[in-house]
This record gives C-alpha cells, sequence and structure tokens, in this order.
C-alpha cells in the first residue's frame, strides 16, 4: 500500500435515510491526471469531501499515501493538496503572504518554507507576481494561486474540484497545461462537468452514479463504452456513393469531407466487415489510406453510463 497515492476500501456514507455513496472502492497509483465524473448528485462531491479529509464516512476505509486518513488524520493530509471549487483565498493577502500562511498551516519545516514557496511560484508561473495583492489578480491568475496553496507541500495526491470553472478559453488552456505539469510529479484527480476537459487532459476517468462507481479505465476504454455501428474510411479515388452503398454489411454512406476522401458508413456489426472493405478497396483501385470504427462521443457515453438519452441536436 505504500506506493499507492490514493486508496478507498468499501467507502459508502449515509446522510439520514439516503445512501449518497454506496460501497465504492479504488485506487489510484501512478503519477497522472484523473478524471471524476458524475452527474448532479451522483455523489462526487461526498467522495471528494471523504477522501479530503472533510467528511467522515459512515463506513469503509480511505488511506492517503498508506495513511489512514480517518485513524491519523494530521499525517495524511500532509500527503494530500486540495483547491475545492471556490478557492480559498484572502484576498487582502499578497501572493507571498498567503502563501507564506498556507505553507505554515501545511507544517512545512521552517528552513524548508521559502525555498517550498518559490517552487510552487514557479511551477504556477505566478512568481513576477509575488507582491501583488490576491483581489488585484484575474480570475487565471487567482486560479493558479489557488493550485500553488495545494502543491507548496509536495503532496504526491491532489485533488482539484472544477479547476477551470469561471475562466476564459485563454486561462482554460493555461490552468490546462499547469495541471499536465504537475501530474509529473504526483497523481491528480479532478472533478469536472465539463467533458472537452477531461478529453484534453485525463489519462484515466473514474464515474461515479448514484453513488457506485459504475467505470473505471483509461480514456481510450470510455470511448469505446458503446459499440459503434459507424465506420470512417479516407480514400483517395473513391467512387459514387451509391456504388458504396451496394457493399454488404453498409447501410448509408455520408461524405463528410470531399478533399481529404472521408466518408462515413452507418454499418452492421459483420466482425468481417472492414477486411471486406479493405479487399474491395484493392480490387477496385479506391486507394483507401485510412479505415478505423467511429468512437463514441464523450456526451453519448457518459449518457450511457448514467443511464440517459443522448439526443444528438
Amino acid at each position: 500500500m505504500e506506493n499507492t497515492k490514493l486508496k478507498i476500501q468499501n467507502l459508502s456514507h449515509q446522510y439520514t435515510s439516503q445512501w449518497a455513496v454506496k460501497d465504492v472502492s479504488f485506487d489510484i497509483i501512478k503519477n497522472g491526471v484523473i478524471g471524476l465524473l458524475g452527474s448532479n448528485g451522483a455523489g462526487k462531491s461526498t467522495l471528494m469531501n471523504a477522501m479530503c479529509g472533510a467528511l467522515y464516512q459512515t463506513k469503509g476505509e480511505i488511506f492517503i499515501n498508506g495513511i489512514n486518513i480517518r485513524k491519523n488524520p494530521k499525517e495524511a493530509k500532509k500527503q494530500l493538496g486540495f483547491l475545492p471549487q471556490k478557492a480559498p483565498l484572502h484576498l487582502d493577502l499578497t501572493v507571498d503572504e498567503y502563501l507564506l500562511h498556507c505553507a505554515k498551516l501545511r507544517l512545512i519545516k521552517k528552513e524548508e518554507i521559502y525555498e517550498a514557496i518559490a517552487e510552487a511560484k514557479t511551477k504556477c508561473g505566478i512568481m513576477h507576481f509575488s507582491d501583488r495583492l490576491l483581489r488585484n489578480l484575474s480570475g487565471g491568475y487567482q486560479q493558479r494561486v489557488g493550485i500553488a496553496q495545494a502543491i507548496v507541500h509536495k503532496p504526491p495526491f491532489v485533488v482539484l474540484d472544477e479547476p477551470t470553472n469561471g475562466l476564459d478559453p485563454n486561462q482554460i488552456l493555461e490552468v490546462r497545461n499547469l495541471i499536465k505539469n504537475i501530474a509529473k510529479e504526483c497523481s491528480v484527480l479532478i472533478s469536472t462537468h465539463i467533458l472537452s476537459e477531461v478529453e484534453a487532459i485525463c489519462d484515466h476517468i473514474k464515474m461515479i452514479e448514484n453513488g457506485i462507481m459504475v467505470f473505471e479505465g483509461t480514456m481510450e476504454e470510455f470511448h469505446n463504452v458503446i459499440e459503434s455501428n459507424a465506420i470512417l474510411v479516407k480514400m483517395k479515388s473513391p467512387p459514387a456513393e451509391s456504388e458504396l452503398e451496394k457493399l454488404e454489411g453498409i447501410d448509408t454512406v455520408e461524405l463528410l469531407n470531399k478533399k481529404s476522401g472521408l466518408y462515413r458508413f452507418k454499418v452492421d456489426n459483420d466482425e468481417n466487415l472492414l477486411e471486406n472493405i479493405i479487399k474491395q478497396s484493392i480490387k477496385s483501385n479506391w486507394r483507401l489510406y485510412e479505415i478505423n470504427y467511429e468512437k463514441a462521443s464523450l456526451e453519448e457515453t457518459f449518457a450511457t453510463l448514467s443511464k440517459k438519452e443522448f439526443i444528438n441536436k
């Protein structure tokens, strides 16, 4: 367990008569970015509050870097960095004053504090704002300061709740890159409703729905939850669409991009279909140069796992 950043065993939590989380178990071992997904009310907040020590779970155990957070919360929280959805900033302090305050709360040794603060500021790109009042920073830079306080003590496990919420597109890209860089040295769990953000920065996904874990896996595995019924094909010398539609196993043909010769074939589940298309291309000299099954969108997969109907508008 000593190499495991986070270990959750049979975690359950009950509010009055309702179970918000029921028998959830998983490990986080490697560095990287893990996305925590779920609908509103799915149990994400309860799960995050429990793993960060802000909530005592009804049942189960949580270990941060091998330390039981319920039995030894002080030591466990030294291994943890947390940025809630609304960064806990003291706006009348300068960046340096605030990070010094946070470093002391994290019980960093006195002789190591200023070096730790300088390193966190460098990683988050805020060194040039050291003497700036927090209230005078833009939303993007305030969020960077919030991330800096979460990593100032170099924890092996960091939790970020909606880290790009309220930022403009440029700020979102900057914070995404910052999170990726931080994740080279620790495990970062992010909770977000922005599925494009999950796709942009996450290596793995964990999805909770109705208090239970409904998916754990890589981004590639998440895309493949839904069996595809469409093939994307690129050809340099394509025939007429009517000829393509005559192929056995193909229901409809749609030209997506004439310049690149990109088509979408709606197909049945014939396991030999790809091979047959390739053979026909060679025989008819269609000069096919790319073929693969179309991945389901994140929205479709999320809706399927949430047991909700996806409507493609």
